[in-house]
Order: C-alpha cells, then sequence, then structure tokens
C-alpha cells in the first residue's frame, strides 16, 4: 500500500502543475489505450536500476497559451487591456515557478511520505490480525466458539453423537423431573381459596399467556359481563344498552362478549374496553332518545338444539330389576334346550364333519414310474 501511494505522489509531482483558478475543459480519453483504476505499470528494461537515486526531470519551461483558457476566462482576458494582459501573463509565470519549484516539490513530497506514514500506521497489519479457528462441531451453540477451537481427533474412546444427543435429553427429562419433585410442591403454600366476585364487579376479564413466548395473540383481552348484574340501569336502559352492543349480545344467556387486541400490552387493552362500557353506559342513561322506535334485532344469534335423554331410556331400579329378571329367564330357557339336546354346539359339529370327511378321503398309491427308453417317452408327451 505505502509503494503505491509513493508512486502515486511521485507521478503528481512531476506532473506539470497551473493556478487552482485556471481550468480546462474536460476532454474525452483516448481510444488508442483502456482505461485503468490504477497507476500504470511499465516492464523494466534489462539492466533497469532503479535502486539507485531517483532521476531529475527536467522542468518544462512556461509558455502562455490561449487556447486552454475556458470560454468565461477567454471572455475576460479579451477584455483586458494590453497592460493588464501583460500583467496576466507574468502572475501565471510567477505562479507556476512558485509550483513547480524546488522548494515547493520537497514540500509536496514531504506532505505524501507523511500522509503514506499515517495511513500505514492506521491500516492493520496483516501480522497483528490473529488467525481465524474455525469452531468444531461439539462448540456449536456456545456463546464463544473461538475459545473451544477445533474438534480432538475421534480415537475411539468416546460415544457417538446420538448417544450425545440422547444423554443430553435424558438430562433434560431429569431437571424437570427434579423440578416437579422438589420446587412444585413449594407452590401450594401460595395457593388461594377460590372467592366469588363481589355484585359490584360484574366485568369479568380473560387473558392469554404462553409461558414467557413471544405470541401476537397475547396481549388479546376478552370481556364478559352480564346486563342484569351492571348497577344502576332500569329495563328501558338495559333495553337500550343491549340494542347498543348489537351482535355482541346473547340472548339466550344475557351475555355480551367483548375483545381488543389493538395496542401492544393487555393494560392498554384491558383499558380500553373498560372505557368502551363507561361510554356504552353513559349513552344508555341519556334520556334524550331511548331508541323506542328501534326493535330489538337478535337474527345474528343461531339457537343450537338441545337433546334430552329419553325418559324411557333411563336406568332405574325397577328397570334395572326387570333386565336381571329377563336375563335369569333366558338361561334357564337355554338350560333346558341342552338338556334336552336341542341346543346345538357349534365345535362338536365342525368336529363330526372332519371326522366325517377323513373316513371317505380315498386312499393315496404311490406308482413308480418306468425306467429306460419309457420313461424317456413319457417326458417328451
Amino acid at each position: 500500500m505505502a509503494a503505491a501511494f509513493n508512486r502515486l505522489g511521485f507521478a503528481s509531482l512531476r506532473h506539470s502543475c497551473r493556478i487552482q483558478c485556471r481550468r480546462k475543459e474536460w476532454m474525452g480519453l483516448s481510444n488508442r489505450r483502456p482505461f485503468q483504476s490504477g497507476l500504470p505499470y511499465r516492464a523494466r528494461a534489462d539492466g533497469d536500476d532503479r535502486s539507485g537515486p531517483r532521476k531529475t526531470v527536467p522542468k518544462e519551461p512556461y509558455s502562455f497559451n490561449y487556447d486552454q483558457l475556458v470560454p468565461e476566462e477567454r471572455h475576460h482576458y479579451d477584455l483586458l487591456s494590453p497592460e493588464e494582459k501583460k500583467q496576466f501573463q507574468d502572475d501565471e509565470r510567477a505562479a507556476y515557478e512558485h509550483l513547480t519549484s524546488s522548494e515547493m516539490e520537497s514540500e509536496l513530497q514531504g506532505m505524501v511520505s507523511q500522509a503514506v506514514y499515517d495511513i500505514s500506521r492506521e491500516a492493520p497489519r496483516e501480522r497483528d490480525i490473529p488467525p481465524r479457528i474455525t469452531p468444531g462441531l461439539m462448540a456449536m451453540g456456545e456463546i464463544d466458539e473461538q475459545d473451544s477451537g477445533e474438534d480432538e481427533d475421534f480415537e475411539g474412546d468416546d460415544i457417538t453423537s446420538t448417544a450425545h444427543g440422547e444423554l443430553e435429553q435424558h438430562r433434560e427429562i431429569r431437571e424437570y423431573a427434579r423440578i416437579a419433585s422438589w420446587e412444585m410442591p413449594m407452590l401450594s403454600k401460595l395457593a388461594k381459596p377460590f372467592v366469588l366476585p363481589p355484585q359490584d364487579k360484574p366485568l369479568r376479564f380473560r387473558y392469554t399467556t404462553y409461558m414467557g413466548e413471544t405470541h401476537p395473540a397475547a396481549k388479546k383481552v376478552v370481556l364478559e359481563f352480564c346486563t342484569r348484574d351492571l348497577p344502576g340501569l332500569s329495563e328501558a336502559q338495559r333495553i337500550k344498552l343491549v340494542k347498543l352492543i348489537g351482535v355482541r349480545y346473547n340472548p339466550e344467556t344475557d351475555l355480551v362478549k367483548m375483545s381488543c387486541e389493538m395496542f401492544e400490552t393487555q393494560a392498554q387493552n384491558k383499558r380500553y374496553l373498560g372505557d368502551l362500557v363507561d361510554t356504552l353506559m353513559a349513552e344508555a342513561q341519556d334520556a334524550s332518545d331511548m331508541f323506542e322506535d328501534v326493535p330489538l334485532d337478535f337474527r345474528h344469534h343461531k339457537s343450537k338444539p338441545k337433546f334430552e335423554f329419553p325418559e324411557k331410556w333411563k336406568l332405574t331400579e325397577e328397570r334395572r330389576a326387570q333386565l336381571e329378571e329377563n336375563r335369569r329367564q333366558r338361561e334357564l330357557r337355554e338350560k333346558e334346550r341342552e338338556d334336552v339336546g336341542r341346543l346345538v354346539d357349534g365345535a362338536k359339529v365342525i368336529e363330526q364333519v372332519m371326522e366325517a370327511m377323513t373316513e371317505k378321503a380315498p386312499a393315496v398309491v404311490r406308482v413308480e414310474a418306468p425306467k429306460g427308453k419309457s420313461r424317456q417317452r413319457l417326458a417328451a408327451r
């Protein structure tokens, strides 16, 4: 990197300089060689030794060129008088001599060398960067995998990766077993008896938790209440409240159910539902318009059929005694049929049929095949 900056600085010093106010128009690139982002590379000729002192490039003599001026400068130059034009050329020559002097060249060379030195100090060296250690399989999932290093060579003195996974699962099961045996019984000390909510708290809020896991439904809050439990409402005001609630009212159970999950936390959603109930009660108690001309509409509620068990199918003591008597009578009839011989035994019938088939089966006679040419003729047939 330092060598590249040195070449860049020396190339800038060899180039002829101009004062800052003189600018040339943009010239197109030549088609003779492609554009390169870096410095041009020139191969050393045979016998070219650059280890010695740098050769001094002769300074080009100054010559004023009117064509190098931009249109604005040309217009300004044309308006000058001959004495002012001569003064303009003298200023140009003085600036050129100052910029190409040996003192300015030494100063620029010192600035370039200082910049190269600062950059080399700031840039990290390759030997200062520690080599990266590739973590092995046993280090996967660790906080700092670089500290563990690569896996050691397997020498047949350890179990396989599958066995290690089974051991890890076994350790996890034992950990939860210890928690269930020693820590969970201590939760009984925090148990509280269930107490019915008082009459002045008719609102019931329901929350959902996922045991510490992040879930989009964890912020949802559900509110339930009965319209007849709300204090301070007359029958007409309660009916108006039912009309305002609309489809969230269940006429069979007189239960109102609302939910909210617009906000990020459960507390915000609960506060919103509480404010909504207060607003509904304030509107229901407003006597300016009781909505008497609006009928109750319960078309949103679909009643489900409720099937009742038939009374005849219920097992009473009389029915149980009757079934026992019928079972006993059936057993007596089967015993009488067995004594008379009218009861058919399926196993005995099958045995009798098998014995009859064995007696009527024809005898198997073994016949030997003829030998010699007769056997060959029988095989050909």
